[in-house]
């Protein structure tokens, strides 16, 4: 799939002209380890995403939205534990009730363990997909994966998709941000913590990428212009998306390895997923 388009996607379940769905686009440059960034998209509305994945004939992108729910949580619910129909399931439920269920489901559980978590949340030090609120996850998996789905994509080592030509995977920027500069903020959402601590950390981020002291082995290549845009965006959307698109190159490069293929373990739980490079 060399022709494929190779994107990340720093995804919004509710997504506005203010805080909208964002792409980053890009390809393996002549040198191996270089990656070229293209563009960079915004959709304001799930639909015009949903219309575009349909419309790219091919595609590898790397998604930061979970896949799958903790088999935990979905065995305790006595909700499907086949992923396809588990899938059905629960894009046929609305938020509220999402919000009901989950919340009961940590009510009754202790202080410290309320929530379940997936396998692939350990090692890649992400938040739960059960999670409603702070990120939303859960809301971002009801709304993000049934468009994946419209598209034919094939999600490997979770559904095999009418459309082999498109790839999705489970990307988590926070994975690979945290490798370059710690636990250290980059971003918000609130102006008043759009800091000048926060630009630097972005500054840092982005030069690291660039200079690629990752373990991904990449290298970014961005022009002037693409790097401005990326440390002026406070809110840090469209560098989650380059790290995404930074994951996806990763993982595209390693197509072909033994199990689902594209660098993800030989074996992970086909119900809950696995976050790439984790």
């Amino acid at each position: 799939m060399s022709e494929a388009l190779l994107f990340g996607c720093d995804f919004s379940c509710a997504p506005t002209a203010r805080k909208p769905i964002v792409v980053a686009s890009g390809s393996i440059g002549g040198d191996v380890g270089e990656l070229v960034v293209a563009g960079l998209q915004r959709f304001t509305s799930l639909d015009a995403w949903a219309a575009w994945l349909r419309g790219e004939p091919a595609w590898i992108g790397g998604f930061d939205f979970p896949f799958g729910l903790p088999r935990e949580l979905v065995e305790h619910l006595g909700w499907p534990t086949e992923w396809n129909a588990l899938m059905s399931h629960y894009a046929g439920l609305g938020r509220a009730e999402i919000r009901a269920t989950f919340a009961a489901f940590c009510a009754a559980r202790p202080a410290g363990g309320k929530f379940a978590h997936r396998a692939t949340d350990g090692p890649a030090g992400s938040s739960t997909s059960m999670k409603w609120v702070n990120p939303p996850v859960a809301f971002m998996l009801h709304a993000g994966v049934p468009p994946l789905l419209d598209a034919g994509a094939s999600l490997p080592g979770l559904h095999a998709g009418s459309n082999g030509r498109r790839v999705a995977l489970e990307a988590y920027p926070g994975l690979l941000a945290r490798e370059l500069i710690g636990r250290r903020s980059y971003k918000s959402d609130e102006s008043a913590k759009q800091t000048p601590e926060r630009l630097a950390a972005r500054t840092d981020l982005l030069a690291a990428l660039e200079a690629g002291t990752t373990r991904l082995g990449l290298r970014l290549a961005l022009s002037g212009a693409q790097r401005a845009e990326l440390l002026g965006d406070a809110r840090g959307d469209h560098i989650d998306a380059v790290l995404c698109l930074v994951q996806a190159a990763w993982g595209a490069q390693r197509a072909s390895t033994p199990g689902p293929g594209y660098g993800l373990p030989e074996q992970f739980d086909p119900l809950e997923g696995w976050i790439v490079t984790a």
